[in-house]
């Protein structure tokens, strides 16, 4: 049974949940988004091949980020992430907020993701 004090538990099941219907295909990979306290993730996934066809975190050292769990890092790893995935050839995409509400970080990510070229 899973506390419902215990928001990471409570993410978890809501991403387990919206994961059954979203799928990354090599045409179209799944932007998955995962964020901690400091930090801030983005990987583009082919879940038929099961393979990472791209990446970003406010720990690249591409990046200049002094604290990575704010709205600027998520800006700067969301453009980050889209243009590594338009030289990879990859124009649209399937967003996948990994549980996590469309507010804050996660939807400065997903607009910094947009302007830079990605649809979704």
């Amino acid at each position: 049974m899973i506390s419902k004090t215990d928001k990471n538990a409570v993410r978890k099941k809501r991403h387990a949940h919206v994961r059954r219907s979203i799928t990354g295909t090599a045409e179209r990979p799944r932007l998955n988004v995962f964020r901690s306290n400091k930090h801030i993730y983005a990987q583009l996934i082919d879940d038929v091949a099961g393979v990472t066809v791209a990446g970003a975190s406010s720990l690249d050292k591409e990046l200049d980020i002094e604290n990575g769990g704010n709205k600027e890092a998520a800006r700067q790893v969301g453009e980050l992430v889209a243009k590594r995935a338009l030289e990879k050839g990859h124009e649209s995409v399937v967003f996948d907020r990994g549980g996590y509400l469309y507010h804050g970080r996660v939807q400065e990510l997903a607009d910094a993701a947009r302007e830079a070229g990605l649809k979704f």
